[in-house]
């Protein structure tokens, strides 16, 4: 929420002054921040906070704080837990104030707004030259073909922000300075930061160009995706599972419209009619801890399965995710051309 001065208040103003403050909001929420000399939280304030004051008997000419709530719902700098943010949500709070080590407010998230809150980084691998998709990305990038009025990558962009995410990586090759135009300025306040890699690296090796994180769990996302993959129930199954790397999977079903034998050597020991095979596939989105990037060699071609596969030789959790919802990867222009239809039809 980048406008949330006019939901500021002083404690040394009277409860007059408060409902006032509050009558002069102008986007439906009516809560008061109420903080002291210092410029540190110490309380909120409603309209419903104001009425329960002034039915006890409290005078309108009285402090703010003879009315505030002094127990209220916050979130510190030192840890974000997704659990606070869903408390937060089901008990119906609609602006949440994020807190600085010093108890001074940050930013304030409005729950209205944002589907969650996730303590993650964000890196969008938009480096490949597209060229099944050719001649379309002859002249142009293939995250920043159109579907509809938005780019590609901008959906991407925008899911990840609606979920709360702040720190936004996108690495670069191909056509590289029209992506770092297309994201020269700030979106919703948030700035997406292009990072060029000197030379192709695969779907992770770029990785290691990306010179600060913030958070201790990285996402790392194809680009030129088209999902509405839940971003919460992802992390949220990462965190539960304890695991050290996440990777989103897509159902995927053979059918075989053949009665199959099933053989030792050349011996039939059965048949199966028509059978279907229900797989995983890749659905190139994944949940990574931070700490292990340092598996990544710097400046090689390396490809998000060969992490995979370096980790679950290492030993290390390697769980799948199913993502529930539509996903289709852009790499052919039937692709292209079914999703410009789909997206036709979804709202927002």
């Amino acid at each position: 929420m980048k406008n949330y001065k006019s939901h500021l208040i002083s404690t040394s103003s009277s409860l007059k002054e408060g409902l006032i403050a509050i009558n002069q909001l102008t986007d439906e929420i009516l809560c008061l921040f109420v903080i002291d000399e210092d410029q540190k939280l110490v309380g909120t304030l409603t309209d419903g906070d104001i009425r329960r004051a002034l039915i006890s008997g409290i005078e309108l000419s009285d402090s703010i704080s003879s009315a505030m709530k002094k127990d209220f719902e916050k979130l510190n700098m030192a840890d974000v837990s997704l659990s606070e943010v869903r408390n937060s949500r089901m008990r119906g709070i609609k602006l949440l104030p994020y807190l600085d080590s010093s108890g001074r407010i940050s930013k304030v998230y409005n729950l209205k707004e944002k589907l969650s809150i996730l303590p993650i980084d964000a890196v969008l691998m938009a480096g490949g030259q597209g060229v099944r998709l050719r001649p379309l990305t002859e002249n142009t990038p293939k995250p920043l073909l159109k579907i509809g009025e938005k780019t590609i990558i901008d959906y991407n962009i925008e899911r990840l922000l609606s979920y709360g995410v702040e720190h936004i990586h996108v690495t670069v090759n191909y056509l590289a300075e029209q992506i770092e135009d297309h994201f020269s300025e700030d979106i919703d306040g948030i700035r997406v930061i292009c990072v060029k890699e000197p030379k192709y690296l695969g779907t992770i090796g770029s990785v290691k160009f990306v010179s600060e994180f913030h958070n201790k769990t990285i996402l790392v996302m194809n680009s030129d995706l088209f999902t509405n993959i839940d971003f919460e129930e992802f992390f949220d199954s990462f965190i539960k599972s304890d695991a050290d790397m996440a990777i989103a999977a897509i159902p995927y079903s053979v059918s075989i419209p053949y009665g199959i034998f099933e053989l030792k050597e050349n011996t039939v020991l059965g048949l199966r009619e028509k059978p279907t095979y229900n797989y995983y596939a890749n659905g190139g989105i994944y949940l990574i801890k931070r700490s292990l990037l340092d598996l990544i060699p710097f400046e090689t071609f390396f490809d998000a399965t060969d992490f995979i596969e370096l980790l679950i030789s290492k030993g290390y959790k390697v769980i799948r995710f199913p993502l529930i919802g539509y996903w289709i990867d852009i790499g052919k222009p039937e692709d292209f051309k079914k999703v410009q239809e789909f997206a036709k039809h979804i709202k927002g």
